[in-house]
């Protein structure tokens, strides 16, 4: 099949030969392909400024990020067979690291899939298709996905905002076989069931597994708060990790309804308290009571969304973790997470330093955690590193 040519301005091409996927639409040279001759979801061939192939894209010429490099091999388009041969690579990763099949199969730029995100329980795998070009080729997906794994079932969880910018809509569909309303899935030797359907994102946050594996010599013992709960990810694994007692908030019913099924499902329902409400309302309730915990966990959603929100959200996240400061006990550990991108670690660092010096506390930097390896960083890619977990200690000043 014959496709298009999209070429460079002179020198644009560095970024990209350095290692990048991504192209802006201010370096292509529209005198020679004008980006209103693509369509949304299409395949080109991008050219350097002097024409030689750089490597076939795929297309979303009404974005600041116009196209984005699919492979660096002009004969290989992304069909049904690329699509196979990455995710068998992928999966080869994987299987390295994890010993049941419960993870991230694929994660985008990274996993050199644009716009695929894949998670996996057991049999049953959740699909988001983030751009117009995997869109039109979501049957492609579902038969490779298919004839690398023989999933029972594939649901498409098409419902997030990123599918906006590229003018498609939003659904939720079962894609192949049968989808049940939760699915089974096992971290760090610990039992859940995740709402696919209707919980958010594709139903369970496999990202912190490695950060949550860390909470056990910290909770023993101990009495937990952790905040933002969802269905129990954080809490649940403490409880399981020998904490005596913990708190879970969220202001969703839906999701407290998860944190107590999955407590059930380990035998841990003795040990659970569930609190609906704002967290923000509930640290502040917590104070007022004179509650005190050992371990507190702050895991909120994104505070960041663009840049644009940065100051905004900083503030955000030093009320956040100072109002959880103010609960722990003398010698108190806090866990204190953020997925905004924008957010670098080192920013988060310094909330929480400047937090615990308005307290009067001093603080020790215990550990600094990231996204699992079914996560991976493409280090060209900074939007490809997101999470941060930073586990602190917190002092008396004396």
């Amino acid at each position: 099949m014959s496709l298009p040519s999209l070429r460079l301005k002179a020198n644009a091409d560095r970024r990209l030969r350095a290692g990048h996927l991504w192209i802006y639409s201010n370096e292509i040279d529209v005198a020679v392909s004008p980006l209103g001759g693509f369509a949304a979801g299409s395949q080109a061939i991008l050219e350097a400024s002097g024409g030689k192939p750089l490597g076939i894209v795929a297309m979303s010429p009404q974005n600041l990020i116009c196209a984005r490099l699919l492979s660096r091999d002009t004969s290989h388009m992304l069909d049904k067979s690329l699509l196979v041969h990455r995710l068998q690579v992928a999966l080869s990763l994987r299987e390295r690291l994890f010993d049941k099949p419960f993870y991230r199969l694929a994660f985008g730029d990274s996993d050199l899939l644009p716009g695929l995100v894949v998670d996996r329980f057991g049999d049953i795998l959740v699909v988001q298709l983030a751009s117009a070009t995997m869109e039109q080729l979501k049957d492609e997906v579902i038969a490779a996905l298919v004839q690398v794994l023989k999933p029972s079932g594939i649901l498409f969880k098409n419902d997030s905002a990123a599918r906006d910018a590229e003018g498609l809509e939003r659904y939720v569909s079962t894609a192949f076989g049968e989808v049940p309303e939760w699915v089974a899935l096992e971290e760090n030797g610990v039992k859940f069931e995740a709402p696919v359907l209707q919980g958010q994102k594709t139903g369970w946050f496999y990202d912190h597994r490695m950060n949550r594996a860390r909470l056990a010599p910290y909770v023993k013992g101990k009495r937990v708060l952790d905040l933002f709960s969802y269905i129990g990810g954080w809490g649940v694994q403490a409880a399981a990790f020998g904490a005596s007692e913990v708190m879970c908030v969220d202001a969703s019913a839906f999701a407290l309804d998860g944190v107590e099924r999955n407590a059930a499902l380990n035998g841990l329902a003795e040990k659970m308290t569930c609190v609906e409400g704002d967290a923000f309302e509930a640290l502040k309730e917590l104070k007022a009571a004179e509650e005190r915990f050992d371990v507190i966990i702050t895991d909120p959603p994104a505070f960041i969304k663009r840049k644009k929100d940065l100051k905004n959200g900083e503030a955000a996240y030093r009320r956040l973790n100072e109002q959880a400061m103010r609960l722990l006990s003398k010698d108190g550990i806090l866990v204190s997470a953020s997925c905004s991108m924008h957010l670098p670690e080192d920013d988060l660092q310094n909330i929480l330093l400047t937090s615990a010096r308005h307290l009067d506390r001093n603080i020790q930097l215990l550990e600094r955690g990231s996204q699992g390896p079914d996560h991976p960083v493409h280090p060209a890619i900074a939007e490809t590193r997101y999470i941060k977990s930073l586990t602190c200690r917190l002092l008396p000043n004396s």
